[in-house]
């Protein structure tokens, strides 16, 4: 079975830094994308950030570019969403998910729907 465990959020005054792991496993398949999506109370889960397996393509969502990186660690099976600069409007629940029909012709998936499997989420909150 495909699993993925989120881990790393917390507590952290605004300007700080959390760095997010993505622990994946059962994969069949070296193509394929993972994504981080965040849901705030009251409001629609977004995309925040996706990569394709291999690290070569990656996407940000507008609000996150130039503060967070999108990066994995192969030999671990994991995936890392390091988050800078960290504003109270990041407060959120992250997690990550997996598309196994990962790029097509070099296009990203960036939508929820797009995904098939989804780890449990991480409490990220950021206080003033």
């Amino acid at each position: 079975d495909v699993q993925l465990q989120a881990s790393g959020g917390g507590l952290v005054q605004a300007g700080g830094s959390l760095r997010l792991s993505c622990a994946t496993s059962g994969f069949t398949s070296d193509d394929y994308a993972i994504g981080w999506f965040r849901q705030a109370p009251g409001k629609e889960r977004e995309g925040v950030s996706c990569m394709s397996d291999s690290g070569s393509l990656t996407s940000y969502a507008d609000s996150v570019k130039g503060r967070f990186t999108i990066s994995s660690d192969n030999a671990k099976n994991t995936v890392y969403l390091q988050m800078n600069s960290l504003k109270p409007e990041d407060t959120a629940v992250y997690y990550c998910a997996v598309s196994t029909a990962g790029p097509i012709q070099g296009v990203l998936p960036t939508g929820q729907y797009e995904y098939d499997y989804w780890g449990q989420g991480t409490q990220v909150t950021v206080s003033s």
